[in-house]
């Protein structure tokens, strides 16, 4: 191969100054060995004089005791330290090489260069290679190889411009090593460079180099490049096609990965782990449950179902694409178990949480994803930041205030609440679960704060009704710095929308557009049209609608006829219901607030007609549903339903409480349902899910732990005031999650 030209080492020199330390060590005149491949080979023998059955400790005894052996005696001595890593026995083989006169082969000091730069020995490694008599491109090639193994790749750098001062010829494996050095920096500029020399000198089809090069343009987010240099490969080979893969995956282009993946396939290449690891990653990634059981059956097929990654990356796979099931054989299949196992499984069931439409199921997910969290430390395993955060997202979505306590305590004990995620996941977690005190402390303890854990507390603190706090907040938020994001002013808005502040609303809805590029969705209009609409200003909230680009979702729609119901405009209410039903046909909410609205206005003819289309398009019961979580136990309950325990007490107290509260002032209000029996309609349902899960917490709890109490529907006028009228009699701290 040719020689790199003065002018590669000026440019080069121009972009790198030597440190001190290479200084000392100018271009020299000493003879260049050109001998460009050397393999040191394990030997099964030592010398003539030394015995086969010698072991590794005899052989260095023996060597003591003799001053005069060949070279060839001191490579397998090095190659059985480089097995065992043993810097102290290189030393003492190094010591002998001198003594014998050992230290001016070139071959053999090469050797111990690499055996003291695998071991951790970089300066024991550079003072063995400023002694060399004669330096070869194995040396150094070796010495590279060592600063880019010990992260050091600035010092690799210098080396290779020794090299070309000397006058030495690099290999192809060298300039390999050199743009590993340039990915290690994240220097695309510089790679750049040699990437110019390389094709220059007509090499960039050289199948090592062009793997090089392939991981540096996708480790400096260049895939366009990096592919590019894939596809000039003559001879691919699978750490190629790894490569290629595996860039796809890491610059967010799993589809071209998969595709690559089949290529490969296609050219008979066998995919090893890292492959098959990186394509069920991307599999993932899509979604694409039927090509990954493919690649599934493909890691059975080679014999890689016992490693660890692999297994992890189906894990992963079968948990993203929603088959806990899967997920759950395969974990309790496997003897290997590591923390990314435990996480894969404990974030599988708290997204299967979100992913069901069944409460009751979403709350069994989440106690199973508890108890693995449980689980883990019976197995000797310390749980990680992302183990934390996994399991208070759990807690938050159930809600369990108590074993969300219990998390947060391991949490500090572990360490890592100083973890901006697990910080946040906590602040996250006190605020579904109602407790805006204790979010407020675990904000204000937080030594760093990023743009999530700012929007979290202001969220919370106007989901619990304290606007002001949450304006402020936002305020404070702007000026340490933090950028909001559109979440950040859904916020900000609702803070607006409980405190009545419609000129303010307005004015932040400006600022976030004006200030901050940010363009408006869906929920920034449903804070305002909501707003609107609380105080009666239904001619703006329709502005506000037919102002948006897109169609109103059916929470607006749902906003404006409860709104058009309260302030007695049922005309519009009306024919904002109807528009709603075109959205959801089959809802069995909409209708029966469409229904009751009718009801209400003394339109019996329409409660006719909506009856009908009710019975021909078959809506069935609104499946309103409640529970709450006692003592690590879930208990549901449905609208008049006696199918739990203590019914019988909880009907009692229940009348008790109804009879109390009507002292009080409370009025129950009629509306329509749908009964057991055959799915006819009938009026007033007195005993609502949440009013039976309420009465039942009253009984079964403490009198001084608040009471959370989660409905799958929204919970009504009735039950909204029944719940006040409840809280003021007993004293209770009562939060209901509709």
């Amino acid at each position: 191969m040719a020689s790199f030209p003065s002018s590669a080492s000026a440019a080069l020199t121009a972009t790198f100054k030597l440190q001190p330390q290479f200084r000392s060590h100018p271009p020299t005149s000493l003879p260049i060995e050109k001998s460009q491949n050397i393999s040191f080979q394990k030997s099964n023998y030592f010398t003539d004089f030394a015995p086969k059955n010698l072991d590794f400790r005899q052989a260095l005894s023996l060597a003591k005791e003799v001053t005069e052996v060949d070279s060839s005696f001191y490579f397998p001595l090095l190659q059985e330290c480089l097995d065992r890593t043993s810097f102290s026995d290189a030393q003492a083989i190094h010591g002998h090489a001198i003594k014998t006169g050992a230290q001016e082969d070139v071959f053999v000091m090469s050797f111990l260069v690499n055996v003291y730069a695998k071991c951790g020995g970089m300066e024991a490694a550079r003072k063995v290679f400023d002694n060399m008599p004669r330096r070869n491109v194995v040396g150094w090639t070796t010495l590279m190889v060592g600063y880019v193994q010990k992260m050091q790749p600035e010092n690799a750098i210098h080396v290779f411009q020794e090299m070309l001062y000397a006058g030495s010829y690099p290999s192809n494996y060298t300039l390999a090593i050199v743009l590993s050095a340039c990915t290690s920096m994240r220097s695309v500029k510089l790679g750049n460079q040699f990437h110019a020399f390389i094709i220059k000198y007509r090499i960039d089809f050289d199948t090592s180099i062009c793997n090089a090069l392939c991981s540096l343009y996708s480790k400096c987010g260049h895939l366009k490049l990096a592919l590019r240099a894939f596809r000039r490969i003559k001879e691919k080979n699978v750490i190629s096609w790894t490569a290629a893969i595996s860039a796809c995956g890491d610059n967010g282009d799993p589809t071209t990965g998969v595709r690559l993946f089949v290529d490969m396939l296609s050219e008979d290449t066998q995919p090893n782990e890292l492959t098959l690891s990186s394509v069920l990653s991307q599999c993932c990634e899509i979604l694409s449950l039927e090509l990954g059981t493919q690649v599934h059956s493909l890691c059975s097929k080679l014999g890689y179902l016992s490693n660890l990654r692999i297994r992890n990356s189906l894990l992963y796979l079968y948990v993203k694409c929603g088959c806990i099931d899967e997920a759950q054989i395969l974990f309790s299949g496997m003897d290997d178990v590591s923390l990314v196992s435990w996480n894969a499984m404990i974030a599988g069931h708290a997204q299967m949480m979100e992913l069901t439409k069944d409460n009751i199921s979403a709350c069994h997910y989440g106690i199973e994803a508890l108890k693995l969290f449980s689980k883990l430390h019976r197995f000797g395993m310390n749980p990680d930041l992302f183990t934390f955060s996994s399991a208070l997202c759990v807690c938050s979505r159930m809600p369990a205030l108590e074993q969300g306590e219990q998390i947060y305590a391991q949490a500090i004990k572990t360490g890592f609440l100083s973890e901006v995620v697990v910080g946040s996941s906590l602040i996250n977690m006190y605020n579904k679960c109602g407790s805006i005190e204790r979010a407020s402390k675990a904000f204000l303890e937080m030594s760093t704060r990023t743009m999530i854990s700012w929007t979290s507390m202001i969220t919370g603190f106007s989901q619990h009704g304290r606007p002001q706090q949450a304006l402020e907040l936002f305020e404070d938020m702007k000026l340490t710095g933090v950028r909001p994001n559109a979440v950040t002013f859904v916020g900000v808005l609702s803070a607006c929308r409980h405190a009545g502040m419609i000129s303010e609303a307005l004015t932040y809805f400006e600022i976030m557009q004006k200030d901050y590029k940010i363009m408006p969705v869906m929920d920034h209009y449903v804070c305002l049209v909501d707003l609107f609409v609380k105080y009666g200003r239904l001619d703006e909230a329709l502005d506000m609608i037919k102002k948006m680009n897109f169609e109103p979702n059916e929470y607006i729609l749902a906003s404006l006829v409860a709104g058009c119901r309260s302030h007695s405009n049922l005309e519009l209410g009306f024919q904002v219901a109807e528009q709603l039903l075109s959205l959801k046909p089959k809802d069995t909410e909409t209708y029966l607030l469409l229904l009751n609205m009718y009801h209400s206005a003394e339109r019996f003819e329409d409660v006719s007609r909506v009856r009908k289309i009710m019975k021909e398009e078959k809506i069935g019961k609104l499946n309103d549903c409640s529970w709450i979580s006692i003592k690590e136990t879930v208990y549901s309950f449905k609208s008049n339903d006696k199918e739990f325990p203590q019914s019988s007490l909880v009907y009692e107290s229940l009348e008790v409480l109804i009879s109390k509260a009507k002292n009080l002032g409370y009025e129950m209000l009629e509306t329509m349902d749908i009964s057991e029996e055959e799915e006819e309609l009938s009026s007033t349902v007195i005993y609502h899910s949440e009013k039976l899960a309420i009465t039942f917490g009253l009984e079964n709890l403490p009198i001084w732990w608040p009471m959370r109490v989660v409905k799958s529907t929204l919970m009504c006028r009735d039950s909204h005031n029944f719940v006040k009228y409840v809280s003021t009699l007993t004293g209770r701290e009562i939060i209901v999650k509709d």
